[in-house]
């Protein structure tokens, strides 16, 4: 057991480009407190969204709620009625950390890959380098 949150904190969004790819938006954020900023590749038929919305990002090792790994056990194997992180959430992907940077300063940049959809995130070291995993889950919510 243990505590599956890698990074959580909530972001307005700041742009919104959709032109390139159908179905497909590019998402564009800061956090509140300006240190973070993200871009983020969604379905914008699942997860329609405006500029300024301010969405809650969760990026977790497991579903679990109680933090066990997953141990081969994929999210789509969850048993009806089994509660998950996913629950709580309205959109859920799982994807693969491919590339960490060195950024500005104290800044570090995270690349992660949900079946071709991308994520880019720089932030602090201090709140990214718990992303130093091989798989993640991003969690996302209004």
């Amino acid at each position: 057991m243990g505590d599956a949150n890698l990074f959580s904190d909530t972001f307005t969004l700041t742009d919104i480009n959709s032109f390139k790819y159908d179905r497909v938006a590019r998402l564009t954020a800061h956090t509140e407190s300006g240190d973070t900023m993200m871009t983020l590749d969604v379905n914008s038929e699942l997860f329609p969204c405006t500029v300024n919305d301010r969405l809650q990002l969760l990026l977790a090792s497991t579903l679990s709620l109680d933090g066990t790994k997953d141990d081969g056990k994929g999210w789509r194997d969850v048993g009806r009625g089994e509660a998950s992180l996913a629950d709580e959430y309205d959109y859920v992907c799982h994807g693969k950390v491919y590339r960490f940077e060195e950024g500005d300063d104290e800044n570090i940049k995270v690349f992660v890959s949900f079946g071709g959809l991308l994520l880019y995130i720089e932030g602090p070291y201090k709140n990214l380098t718990g992303l130093r995993q091989d798989y993640v889950y991003l969690c996302l919510k209004k």
